[in-house]
């Protein structure tokens, strides 16, 4: 399947539609998932729409015994020694004092 020519809405939908499928080889009903992960079976139709918010994908996915999923769909990164090295060098360590204060001149040599 190609994502890159999609819609984010056709998208989430064909992620939807494969959460279905898991759901029907698990034999569970949509009511039975949805008390699961303690939402209306409206709210669950919504997701199968591809409407669904990203913690109850996270919660269906952990009921069907699919979490591992999630290290799939973004997998974690890591920097090179060296990268971080760089990025370390650029984080803020302190706070400074603001240099646009006045100081208030107290010569005794005023002229009004």
């Amino acid at each position: 399947m190609n994502f890159e020519s999609m819609t984010n809405k056709k998208v989430a939908q064909e992620i939807a539609q494969r959460i279905e499928q898991m759901r029907l080889e698990q034999n569970l009903t949509q009511q039975q998932l949805a008390d699961e992960i303690g939402i209306s079976l409206r709210g669950y139709r919504g997701i199968v729409n591809g409407l669904g918010k990203f913690e109850n994908i996270i919660a269906i996915l952990r009921i069907l015994g699919r979490i591992d999923l999630v290290e799939n769909f973004v997998p974690e990164t890591t920097f090179s020694p060296m990268a971080r090295l760089k990025l370390e060098g650029k984080k803020r360590q302190r706070a400074r004092a603001s240099s646009r204060v006045k100081k208030i001149d107290t010569d005794d040599d005023l002229d009004w």
